[in-house]
């Protein structure tokens, strides 16, 4: 009997994991490539340079912090307004930040670079949404780009993601960013991830405003400046721990023309730093995701669970389930091949699939134990009570 329900039970994971993979087929190929739209995004196409303020928040960020405004300050085909904030950091941010300012004004940059130190947290606000509404407050141009404090720009980057966005007459436009790696289980990870999150955000649909898919990131979420300041800007999420991806949700939800983008090489960041450091990185992030519902978040864990260990036993088990077991597996190859147009990583990683979304199970559920048990999310060094956050989660996804 116990074979029986365990071969039903992954035939009916492996027949998910089919639609999963047929709908990547499909989809993936819809999605634009910035890198081969050359002729649509020559500057000289659009006339005048477009005007974008760049929003740079950034908290002891010392190792990087140069690199990402250098690179911001080489980009071409358009005319940036950097504002970087040195929020609070212990160690040289702020002075890098201003060795760079220095630099460029005596380079005679057509940029400019705009400093900002921020020594305090008001109450009622996360750091990073604080820093990011202290940013968008400075800007005067029409189009509004936040990015992080590690994120490494190619020249035309920033230039051809806001004449695509123009000619599109998109409202909100994500660039996927290139992620960088150096072991083997770093990308297995992050294929993991992508393929796990397909399940509910479907990249190809973002654009189709019948669809409920949305997406933001932290990395490089464009937003015209008056749609921002429509939906009440950060100060409307002054609590929210995922504030890339809930402007997404405001955007697609407000009806605003929302787009998502590759572009190979365009955009790089060192994400995942060895096997485990995306638990560090889901500390502040995995409870949020099902808003701190604790009934949520279980059942979220309890789905995670059974993709990781319902093909394993069902091949373990030597029955008939070992072939739906199998053929979990399989599709879920299919499924990494068509999405390496986003991911980049080789679908021969779909074998290190189990024990890569193990680590995404352990990195949530010490995410949410953390959280209860400390009574909030504790993040650079800030501890922000799991009342607060709770009450200003607002309604789900």
């Amino acid at each position: 009997m116990l074979v029986e329900i365990l071969t039903v039970l992954t035939a009916v994971l492996a027949l998910g994991w089919l639609r999963q993979a047929v709908a990547a087929w499909c989809g993936v190929p819809a999605l634009p490539d910035l890198t081969r739209l050359p002729e649509a995004l020559h500057a000289s196409a659009m006339g005048e340079a477009p005007q974008v303020t760049v929003v740079v928040p950034a908290c002891n960020e010392e190792e990087s912090i140069e690199t990402t405004l250098r690179s911001l300050l080489a980009s071409s085909g358009v005319r940036l307004h950097i504002v970087a904030i040195d929020d609070r950091s212990t160690d040289r941010t702020g002075e890098l930040m201003e060795i760079v300012a220095a630099e460029a004004e005596n380079a005679g940059t057509p940029h400019w670079l705009e400093i900002i130190h921020n020594c305090e947290l008001p109450a009622g606000w996360l750091g990073k949404t604080h820093a990011l509404a202290l940013g968008a407050e400075r800007a005067s141009s029409p189009w509004l780009l936040f990015t992080d404090g590690d994120v490494r720009f190619d020249p035309q980057a920033v230039g051809r993601a806001v004449r695509f966005a123009e000619l599109e007459k998109a409202d909100h436009l994500v660039l996927i960013f290139t992620l960088e790696f150096e072991h083997a289980m770093e990308a297995a990870i992050l294929a993991a991830f992508h393929v796990l999150s397909q399940w509910n955000i479907r990249l190809w649909k973002v654009a189709d405003p019948k669809a409920r898919d949305f997406f933001g990131a932290g990395g490089f979420n464009l937003a015209r400046r008056d749609v921002y300041e429509a939906l009440g800007g950060f100060s409307a999420l002054r609590m929210e721990v995922l504030e890339d991806l809930r402007l997404g949700w405001k955007v697609k939800r407000a009806g605003y023309a929302q787009r998502v983008v590759l572009g190979p090489g365009l955009v790089r960041i060192r994400w995942i730093q060895g096997a485990l450091g995306i638990v560090g990185l889901l500390e502040k992030n995995g409870f949020a995701v099902s808003r701190f519902n604790i009934l949520l978040g279980l059942l979220g864990l309890l789905g995670l669970a059974i993709q990781v260990f319902l093909p394993l036993a069902a091949i373990a088990s030597l029955s008939w389930a070992v072939i739906p077991g199998v053929l979990v597996y399989l599709f879920i190859g299919f499924t990494y091949l068509a999405g390496r147009r986003i991911t980049q990583v080789p679908p021969w990683l779909a074998v290190l699939f189990a024990p890569a979304s193990a680590i995404l199970l352990f990195a949530v559920a010490r995410s949410m134990f953390l959280a209860l048990v400390r009574g909030g999310v504790l993040w650079r060094g800030t501890l922000y009570p799991l009342k607060e956050l709770k009450r200003n989660a607002g309604r789900g996804w």
